[in-house]
């Protein structure tokens, strides 16, 4: 059976990484980038390179119009829609939340919070069997950061993602009956650059002693429980946060 998923924020660091893992188990796959075009342009290549099928698809997650796009697209030009990753998010510069600026807050949670509930509501409408579609899954990508709390770091950061944990369990609820299930993965400390963006490059390896396992994670390790939620092996899984995290 030919499905599709949109994997937000698909271009680079994990969203790249589940990309290239759903096209090789099957799913025609749009990489969503904001900015990036040609990063997303390299993991099309090397989905089509594996024999899979992939378009890139650029859509700013604060811009409403662009995730309706994005849908669209997907529904004219890939499979019919079975899943959603909302991967893509943003982190900023460490401060105490005394030094956060107004505009700097409405980025953070309209990026992080606001999208991905977008994303799902589309999504919702084109999968539950309630709107005649054939069921699915959105898995949800968080943060241990939402228990953490991120103090003198990123405390607007682990809100948003304590949001998006709220709104897995609580949209997994709403449509367990409507064949969609609705999953969070909250990553630790990982090797990806997203902290480059953040402006501590070297965060992972600053950090990692404070983590029971002694390591940062990779990319691959995320994308693997990723990968399970979306596949028939965690069928009566919904609701569920799974902490990736070393131990955090």
């Amino acid at each position: 059976m030919e499905r599709s998923v949109i994997v937000t924020g698909g271009s680079r660091g994990i969203g790249r990484t589940i990309c290239l893992g759903a096209a090789k188990v099957g799913y025609q796959v749009c990489v969503n980038y904001a900015h990036n075009a040609e990063a997303a342009g390299e993991v099309i290549s090397l989905i089509q390179a594996a024999g899979g099928t992939a378009i890139a698809v650029q859509a700013d997650m604060t811009k409403e119009a662009d995730i309706l796009r994005m849908f669209e697209t997907v529904d004219r030009e890939l499979a019919p829609l079975s899943a959603l990753v909302n991967n893509a998010g943003i982190v900023d510069k460490a401060s105490r939340v005394e030094d956060m600026s107004l505009e700097r807050l409405e980025r953070m949670f309209t990026t992080n919070i606001t999208g991905p509930f977008l994303c799902a509501r589309e999504a919702v409408k084109r999968l539950s069997t309630a709107h005649a579609g054939k069921g699915g899954v959105i898995v949800n990508i968080s943060s241990v950061a939402a228990k953490l709390g991120s103090p003198n770091e990123y405390v607007d950061y682990a809100a948003s993602k304590a949001a998006i944990d709220t709104m897995t369990m609580g949209l997994a609820k709403e449509v367990a009956n409507e064949g969609i299930r609705v999953n969070a993965v909250r990553p630790g400390v990982i090797y990806t650059d997203i902290h480059a963006s953040g402006g501590e490059p070297n965060r992972v390896d600053r950090v990692k002693s404070m983590v029971p396992m002694q390591r940062g994670g990779e990319a691959q390790e995320i994308a693997d429980a990723v990968l399970w939620l979306l596949s028939d092996q965690s069928s009566y899984v919904t609701g569920s946060l799974i902490d990736v995290s070393g131990g955090r």
